[in-house]
Order: structure tokens, then sequence, then C-alpha cells
């Protein structure tokens, strides 16, 4: 099988995901919808041979052995792809991800400006969250361009694997990928502050240790960026208190006033026409929210979003309105990502955007 072949159809179609399986055909993911393509069914040799020829030879043996890998790999003229491969009912399976090359940029992918404010601190700690696919890898690159091409400085990034090249410009920039340039985050957490770093970038925060190292960076000067799998800033907030013991979770609630900076959350929709937009939430530090962190009132913090314009603040239902009303997106797709249908309407109505009809939802 011309496994380049299956990669290129990604790339013509737009697809972000390619998924291979013994015994059914290759299926494409397009604007967010799962397509089975017209493709023979794949035999177990079929398999075998994509994942020979694309799993890199040390990585094979932990394959073999641990029966499941990431790594991320070039294909001239064709793109750049994440790899997931995996065993499933005694047979291979991989899950490909199409992933840019050229650096995002910030504007380009529909973000709102504060996010280069956010990219602008000279210090603290900036959490991109969302769910997977969501587009946190994607908006971590934008945000480290804009500093590459915006200041002066080191940027160190730890990522399993790499996905987004960067080249440098006004930094320096030295990307180190897990199982290649270092064995954990972790690890390399623990030799960063002797990098001479002035941004560090943690592909994900995994683990209690990952978490800690974290907001030590952040503590001693650096910008530090990194993900989480969580939905929006008050999850993201009590996820990394509960990361930690009871007796640890006062100082952790203490170091998160002190270097948490902003919190963008991110929420991929279909949009209008075809194609994916973000609907995005975004929490910026303010002396309001350090307090509700502080006292332990993080459900507070949604209130506080919604009032901070002012500051580049938005929620997620605040962002949905902006997208139904400039027509990127569908009535039906907002109220079904909206935290509440009924209020969602509501809001509709009292801004006086639409009067929704029994057929829009």
């Amino acid at each position: 099988m011309d496994a380049k072949q299956l990669l290129k159809l990604m790339v013509d179609t737009g697809a972000s995901d390619l998924h291979i399986k013994v015994g059914g055909p290759p299926s494409i993911r397009v604007s967010g919808m799962l397509e089975i393509t017209d493709h023979p069914p794949l035999t177990a040799e079929d398999v075998g041979e994509v994942a020979a020829a694309f799993i890199p030879d040390r990585l094979k043996p932990q394959f073999e052995t641990k029966v499941e890998v990431d790594f991320a790999f070039s294909v001239t003229d064709v793109g750049r792809f994440r790899v997931n491969a995996f065993h499933e009912r005694g047979n291979i399976g991989m899950a490909f991800r199409r992933v840019t090359v050229k650096e995002p940029d910030i504007d380009d992918l529909g973000l709102p400006p504060v996010v280069k404010t956010l990219a602008d601190e000279p210090r603290g700690l900036v959490l991109v969250t969302g769910t997977a696919g969501s587009g946190k890898t994607t908006t971590l690159a934008a945000m480290i361009s804009h500093i590459n091409h915006g200041r002066q400085g080191h940027i160190v990034t730890i990522e399993d694997p790499i996905e987004v090249l960067h080249t440098d410009d006004k930094c320096v920039i030295n990307q180190r990928e897990i199982g290649i340039d270092t064995n954990t985050y972790a690890d390399a957490l623990k030799h960063v502050v002797r990098q001479d770093p002035d941004v560090v970038l943690i592909g994900e925060m995994r683990d209690i240790e990952t978490v800690q190292a974290a907001l030590t960076a952040a503590e001693m000067g650096n910008l530090v960026l990194s993900t989480l799998h969580t939905i929006d800033a008050g999850e993201t907030i009590n996820r990394i208190i509960d990361f930690f013991p009871p007796h640890q979770q006062r100082q952790i609630q203490l170091m998160l006033t002190s270097t948490l900076r902003g919190i963008v959350s991110l929420r991929l929709m279909p949009k209008v026409g075809g194609g994916l937009v973000p609907a995005i939430e975004v929490c910026v530090v303010t002396a309001t929210v350090r307090e509700l962190i502080n006292e332990n009132k993080i459900w507070k913090i949604k209130e506080v979003i919604e009032q901070g314009e002012y500051y580049g603040m938005q929620s997620f239902d605040q962002s949905l309105i902006d997208l139904y009303q400039s027509g990127r997106i569908a009535l039906a797709d907002a109220l079904a990502m909206s935290a509440n249908a009924h209020d969602f309407k509501l809001k509709i109505r009292q801004l006086g955007i639409v009067e929704p009809s029994a057929q829009e939802v």
C-alpha cells in the first residue's frame, strides 16, 4: 500500500486526521467529521508495512514492548504529521494528524488580540487548555512565533513530539523532544533553569512533577507556556491544585496567585460553509482573580470573566455570540456548545441580535 498517497489525500481534502486499522478502509476527518474513504479494506500486512515505514527505528523496540508510541515526521512535498501507533485486537492501528509546517500567526488563527498581550508577558505562567484536537499546540506555536519575531530572548521548548519547527529570528530557540533530547518533561525541567531561558514552553503539564517544575520556573522569572486538557479557567485552576496532596494545596494556591498570568481555553466549532473556527474563553489574571484564587472561590471566576472585557477577557458564551452574530457559526451549533442553551437564547434576545425561530433551534 502506498502510505504516502493516503497522506497526500489528507492534504488534498483538507483533512486534519487519518485513521488506519486492519479490516476496514482508511478514514479521514474533514471539518470535524469522520469520513470513510472508498479505499479497499486494509489487511494486517498493509498496516504492518505502514508501521514499518514510518515508526522511527529508535522507537521500534519501545513499540514492541509497550505496544504504543507517539512520534512526528515530515514527508517531502506532502507535509508534517504527528502519529500515534497502537495495537487493537492484536493488530496494529495508527492515527495521523496533519500539523502545520509554517509557523502559525495569532491573527490568522482568529485568536483575540489579548493572546498577543499574554505572549508579551515578561514572566509568569500562561496556559492554553482544551480537549484533544482543539488547537492548543497550534495556539502555543503561534505565541512562540509572536515572541520570536517580536523581542529578543532565549526560548526553550520541551515537546512530545515536536510538531511545529521554528527558525531563529530575534530569539534563539532550542526545541527539545522527549525520547530524543531528554527522557521526560521532569528531567528537562530540572535542567532548564541552567540553560538561561527567557521563555519555556512545556508541551503538556501531565503530572505533579511537571506542574511543580513549571510553577517554580515561572516563580524564577521565566515566561512559561503550557497546556492542560481542561475546558475552562475554573476547571484548569482546580485541576492544578488537585494535582497535589491536601497539605500542599495552600502552597500551590499561593504560587498560582503570584505566577499565573492568563488562561486561554479553546473549543473548535463547525464553521458555516465548511472548516472549523475556535470558540475561545480568555481569563486574564487580574487582582480580582488572584483574590478569588487565594480565597478558594474559584467558581466566581466565570462572573469576573464575563465582566472583564476591559482586560480582554471573554467567556465561551460571549465568544459564541460573537461567532453567531458575525455569521461564522450556526445557531444550533452555538446552542449545543453553550453552557445552558436556554440562557444562551435569552442573552441573544436581550442583545437584540435575533429572535430564534423553532426551525433554527
